[in-house]
């Protein structure tokens, strides 16, 4: 590494890959060396921003250049898995754009060559990283909620239709990794329905269910054909609730002290006395940093200590799992899809 910092090349500079090379190149530890893609228009872009960035339209290059420490992804999912097993292969550390691969067999080969090599790979599940989803996981962890009930989770938008993922690879990549993050818990089986609009295309909408070993229930809502975006997700626990809206631009979590007691009533076992609990709302404070920011940070932290990152190639994996599962539920009506091997991430058992 190059007087500390950590030799960065970027391949793909359309969509993401400008925000992936602005927050490199503002991060002290970092130094982006060059930028691959295979629009000239977009190179052009890249060197006008940031001239003393070299540009090529071959990726080879990157590879090549032993001053690059590590390589970030940010193109067609379909080119994913290929890109990076380059890197990984070429001695390069990898953190790739969401979804990490089209299939879990291929996340699977990539995770195998990052240890073999002793890399760190690691996919932009970038929400993981807002302050708001950390926050969420801290009050979760303190127990602030209690026994976590539901989550519940509309994500929509006249969107970006794309032709290589259907509007779950697109959209609930995002909850199934949040969900994920916050619980420690691996789904048990899942759910889902979804339709398409539009002749030969993939879903546009979809409902998803995701069912836990625990009390827990996740539910996410996806579309691109909605009038307009939302982003508001509702966790339930015994003791307190949370509304969490990414749109609001300053409260963007609700902790409410909302709930039911129930209390046996003595002359009969079996009814239950359903009590409403209605305490305060608060909104606590949130760090307005950029999720890209903290989440370049841990990638180069991770590069330089060995460290494994919140977002590894088994959270990857999990993810695309998930997906997986709900695809073929799509196919098959609804009926639920059982996953292999639930593993409790918090007991730290990890199974490839």
């Amino acid at each position: 590494m190059t007087h500390g910092r950590v030799g960065i090349g970027v391949v793909g500079y359309g969509y993401w890959g400008p925000n992936l090379v602005r927050n490199f190149v503002s991060n002290p530890s970092a130094r982006v060396v060059g930028v691959a893609d295979l629009d000239p228009a977009k190179l052009v872009a890249s060197s006008h921003l940031y001239p003393g960035v070299a540009t090529t339209n071959r990726y080879e290059d990157l590879l090549e250049d032993p001053s690059i420490d590590a390589i970030a992804i940010a193109t067609p999912v379909r080119t994913h898995y290929d890109l990076a097993m380059a890197a990984l292969k070429a001695g390069k550390h990898v953190l790739v754009e969401k979804p990490l691969a089209p299939s879990a067999d291929l996340v699977s080969r990539l995770i195998d060559e990052a240890d073999r090599r002793g890399l760190a790979l690691m996919v932009d599940h970038t929400f993981l990283y807002t302050p708001a989803v950390q926050k969420i996981r801290d009050l979760i962890a303190q127990d602030q909620l209690g026994d976590l009930y539901y989550y519940d989770s509309t994500r929509s938008s006249l969107g970006l239709f794309q032709s290589d993922v259907n509007v779950i690879w697109d959209l609930a990549v995002h909850d199934i990794s949040i969900i994920q993050y916050l619980l420690n818990e691996d789904p048990v089986a899942v759910s889902a329905t979804g339709s398409s609009h539009v002749a030969g295309s993939p879903e546009n909408m979809a409902h998803i269910t995701m069912f836990f070993e625990s009390k827990c229930v996740a539910h996410v809502s996806v579309n691109w054909l909605s009038p307009i975006k939302v982003r508001q997700t509702f966790v339930g626990g015994s003791k307190k609730m949370i509304v969490y809206d990414d749109l609001e631009p300053t409260e963007k979590i609700k902790v409410y002290d909302k709930g039911i007691t129930l209390n046996e009533s003595p002359e009969n076992a079996h009814q239950f006395r359903i009590g409403y609990r209605a305490g305060d709302m608060w909104a606590p404070n949130i760090s307005t940093k950029e999720a890209l920011q903290t989440e370049v940070e841990h990638f180069l932290e991770c590069v330089r200590t060995g460290a494994t990152p919140i977002s590894d190639g088994l959270s990857g994996l999990r993810v695309i799992e998930v997906l997986e599962a709900a695809s073929r539920s799509i196919a098959d009506h609804g009926r639920p899809v059982r996953l292999k091997q639930p593993r409790r991430i918090s007991e730290g058992v990890r199974v490839a």
